[in-house]
């Protein structure tokens, strides 16, 4: 006896389990591959001013960029004051105008200024001022109130009569000088306070040296001399001559 076919229809039946299990199968794998993928992290540069930062933006997320506007300063605006125009008065005239011709325009000279040496002008001190060359000679006691000149002739007329009576001529006769006519060269000075300083006596005789010494220093007090509105030192020389017979 022979076996009977089998039926394809039944065969397909037979084996539709099987294929529903593993496409279930095939589906929980892909769903469990799903789940395990791990997403790669983007990252994104943000550069400011003072210093860069990174900032982790999750996958999900949308990222926006503003752009901010540009803030430009506000020029305010100073207004001018009103100029205001004088106003003009209409009335005679009585300013005469001078025309002058054939003016000669001269070149102005140019100095250099760092060439310009200033001079400082100093009248000089003078120590002393001999007595020819003093403009007002010492006055000596009797000759006040007198003019320059006069002054001066009447100083020299009072020293030598002073000298007359006070100089001992009986000492040449001491010492035993033989005739003639002897002189003692005599130099001193009067002070800015009008007394004697500074004696010079030049002679071969020592006592003759100490009179005339003596005569000198006896002289009264002068009234000091004056040169360039100031008093000064007045040099004067004085010689004392006798003569023996």
């Amino acid at each position: 006896m022979k076996n009977a076919k089998k039926s394809p229809t039944k065969q397909l039946e037979k084996f539709s389990n099987i294929f529903t299990q593993l496409g279930l199968v095939l589906v929980l794998f892909i769903v469990f591959i799903t789940l395990e993928h791990q997403t790669e992290e983007k990252t994104v540069a943000v550069f400011e001013s003072d210093n860069s930062k990174v900032v982790y933006v999750a996958p999900d997320t949308e990222v926006l960029f503003t752009k901010e506007p540009k803030v430009v300063p506000k020029v305010t605006m100073i207004k001018a004051s009103p100029f205001i125009v004088d106003e003009v008065v209409k009335g005679k005239n009585n300013i005469i105008e001078t025309v002058f011709e054939d003016v000669k325009i001269e070149n102005p000279v140019l100095i250099d200024l760092e060439s310009v040496v200033e001079v400082k002008v100093n009248e000089p001190f003078v120590e002393d001022v001999d007595f020819v060359n003093i403009q007002n000679a010492p006055v000596f006691k009797g000759c006040e109130n007198l003019s320059k000149e006069e002054n001066k002739v009447c100083f020299e007329k009072k020293m030598k009569q002073f000298v007359q009576r006070n100089f001992d001529v009986e000492l040449a006769n001491e010492i035993g000088l033989r005739a003639g006519v002897h002189k003692i060269h005599t130099q001193f000075v009067i002070d800015d306070k009008g007394e004697i300083v500074d004696v010079k006596i030049r002679t071969a005789y020592k006592t003759l040296e100490k009179e005339a010494l003596r005569v000198i220093e006896k002289l009264p007090k002068f009234k000091p001399g004056i040169q360039n509105s100031r008093t000064v030192k007045v040099r004067y020389n004085l010689p004392i001559a006798f003569s023996l017979q």
